[in-house]
Order: structure tokens, then sequence, then C-alpha cells
């Protein structure tokens, strides 16, 4: 039996260039706190941007050379034993552990990974039981040989995958939904720190791929997004519709667990204070620290969709809310749950916390402009008191719920 990999060669790899981005990143910050500190008072009533000159100038930049001249070095060597390595370790399956540390790294920052080609930086995939599955009829046929025309598509949210969809007892909403219901379930696998625009349209070329290879004529299509996830369904539906792709034919349902469809307030609450601590004399350095966080987080500040939603704007500037509105699909039944931790409505967790990550209103799709409301039916809306956010990913009485939905 084949011992499950914790860390693979490639791993050492990617975190070593992690290091050495975090040695250049912090450099610049005690540099410019530095310049700050050294300009006083000028720089109390305006921080100062740049670099420090004379002696102290000479040594930041000479920690930036040597850094980058060990990081290349030490890239370099990797490389070439990762590749011999990793050529004896392909058979070595990924354990639970590896893959969430790796989910968490790139939802933190994982648009930056795939812009440095860092070897952690995931690659989007479709997964059945944590296997990938290859795009090719024959394929497919070999992998899933009693495949359904019933699809069901897991989705998962930030810094997670799709292995986290079950419980500790093994129970999963997939695996039920497949046994009562007759649905084949394969798992959405992505990087969720990249724009949701961005992977709402790979998302939307991948399945037209699947449902156009899957071994049997796909007759039903249902989507389950849990937080993010959502919002990445329906970004593949608005492209999946503007390039005519034909699975959105087979799309029957969708079912949104918590997911923010008017933005999630911590986002709001990490972009105020970033920007607040960018006026601060001697502070405003610091405010780099907060521009670590993925191109995937910062759209959640509103739940960006669509590509025009923040291309109009730096992912760290303030402004209101101008995303261009994005309704649910026509002629698809479409669901939402969500969580509060409060035990009644409108305790104080109810109304500041939600499910301690999204509010209520958002994850029913309320919004105060009615221009911008999801018209979820009353019936196709449930809301759980005494839950947080991930209750709604794994407990068998959410899946009873979605059950119920889909079997009237």
């Amino acid at each position: 039996m084949t011992q499950a990999a914790h860390v693979r060669p490639a791993d050492v790899r990617g975190y070593s260039k992690l290091a050495v981005d975090a040695v250049l990143r912090t450099t610049d910050i005690v540099e410019g706190i530095h310049l700050n500190i050294a300009q006083a008072p000028w720089s109390i009533v305006k921080p100062i941007e740049g670099h420090t000159s004379g002696i102290t100038g000479l040594v930041y930049s000479s920690i930036r050379t040597i850094t980058s001249g060990v990081g290349l070095g030490l890239d370099l060597t990797l490389s070439t034993i990762v590749y011999a390595i990793e050529k004896h370790c392909q058979s070595a399956p990924s354990s639970v552990a590896r893959e969430a540390l790796v989910a968490v790294v790139n939802g933190v920052v994982g648009d930056h990974l795939e812009d440095s080609a860092n070897p952690l930086a995931l690659n989007m995939r479709l997964r059945r039981h944590g296997e990938t599955l290859v795009m090719d009829p024959d394929a497919l046929h070999a992998a899933i040989p009693k495949a359904s025309g019933k699809l069901l598509v897991l989705v998962h949210g930030l810094c997670m995958n799709d292995l986290q969809w079950s419980d500790a007892a093994g129970y999963s909403h997939g695996d039920m939904l497949a046994a009562k219901l007759g649905y084949t379930a394969v798992h959405l696998h992505y990087n969720s720190g990249r724009h949701i625009s961005v992977n709402g349209r790979e998302f939307a070329a991948q399945l037209e791929q699947l449902v156009r290879d899957w071994p049997v004529p796909v007759e039903e299509l249902t989507f389950l997004g849990h937080s993010m996830g959502g919002l990445l369904v329906r970004s593949a539906c608005h492209y999946g519709a503007q390039a005519g792709f034909g699975w959105l034919h087979s799309l029957k349902n969708i079912v949104f667990l918590g997911t923010p469809h008017h933005g999630a307030p911590m986002e709001r609450g990490g972009n105020w204070l970033q920007v607040s601590v960018a006026h601060i004399p001697f502070a405003a350095p610091l405010a780099r620290l907060g521009m670590l966080r993925s191109a995937g987080v910062t759209d959640l500040r509103h739940s960006n969709l669509l590509d025009e939603d923040w291309q109009a704007y730096g992912r760290f500037e303030r402004h209101d809310d101008t995303r261009q509105f994005v309704p649910l699909p026509q002629g698809v039944n479409c669901y939402a749950l969500a969580a509060t931790t409060g035990k009644r409505p409108g305790d104080l967790s109810d109304k500041v916390l939600g499910d301690g990550l999204v509010l209520v209103d958002s994850a029913l799709g309320r919004h105060a402009d009615p221009a911008r409301q999801l018209d979820f039916a009353p019936l196709n809306q449930a809301l759980y008191y005494g839950m947080n956010h991930w209750d709604l990913l794994r407990r068998q009485d959410i899946g009873e719920r979605i059950l119920g939905w889909l079997t009237r």
C-alpha cells in the first residue's frame, strides 16, 4: 500500500520561493518605516514613499540583491533535484493534511503563486474521490464505468478543497444525493486565490468539455456551491451563456450554501483597515501587508463575478459597490441556505456575525437596492440558527433539506 505524501518534492521548491518573496517584502516594509522615521517631522504630515539613501540605502539594496541571488540559486538547484525525484514519487497519493495546507496557501496568495510560476499554484481540474478526471471519453468511461445521466458538480469555497465536503464519519452531501437520487458526483478543485471571474470563465469551459465527453448523455446538471463556490457557479453561468455553451441546456438546479452574494464583511473590514493604516505616519508601510491577500479574497468585498467589476479599480482601493448585476439564470431552480450563529432572530450574533463569515441577507441574496435583489422563491430559502459557515458544508440535516428540495 502506497503511503500518502504529506509533502511532495515540488512543495519544498514552492515554499522556498515563498520564503524568498517574504524576505524581500519584509525588507521593503522595514525600509519604508525607516525612511518615514528618518524624514520626520515631514512624514508626520504625510507618509513618504520611496527608498532610503546613502549607507542605509546601500544596506537595504544589498539585502535585496543577496536574497534574490540566493533565491535564484536555490530555485535552480531545487528544480533539477525535484524533477529527478518527482518521477519516482508520482504514484504516491497526496495526504489530506497536505491538500488542506496547499488549499489555504492558494486561497491567501494564489494569484501570486500563479504569477510567479510557483509549483504550489493549483491548476483547475475536476476530480472524483480525490482523483483527477481526464477529459477524454474513453478515460472518463474507464474512471466512471457506471456514470449516470444526472450529473452533480460540487464546488468548494475559499481556502478549501474538494476533500473537505466529508465529515469525520464519512458523510458527504454528494455521496448521499448520489445514493438517493441517482446522481454521479464530481468535484471542482481550483486555486481560490485567482479572480472569481477568471476561475468562472475557465470553469465554464471545463464543464463544456466534461458534458461533451461524459460517458452517457447528460440529462440533468445540478450544482452545489459552498461559499465562494456559489459565486464561481454564477460567474460560470454568465460566461457559459456568453460563449453559447451547451451545458447550460442541461442545467436544472443550483444550491447555494452560505454564498456571499453581496459580499463578505470581513473583506470590507480588512480593506478599511488597510486604507486607514496607509494614512498613519510611520505605520503606512505596514499597509503593504494587507496587499498580500489574493485577488480571490479582495473579490469578496462586493462579490465581483465579472472582469469588469474589478478591472476599473485597483484591488486595494476603497470604492463603492459598482459591480454589474448578474441575475440568477433563468429556467433554473435556485436554492439558498444561510446559517447564523445567533440563537434567535435579531440577537447580536445574528446581526453582526451571521454564520461567522457571511451575513444572512448576503447569503439569501437580499439587498437594500431592489434592483440588486436575487429572486430566490420563498420556498427555496432556508435559514438555520446556531450554526456556522462550515456546518452548511457537512451536516446531515442540511443534506436532508437539499434532498427535499431536489425531490419536490
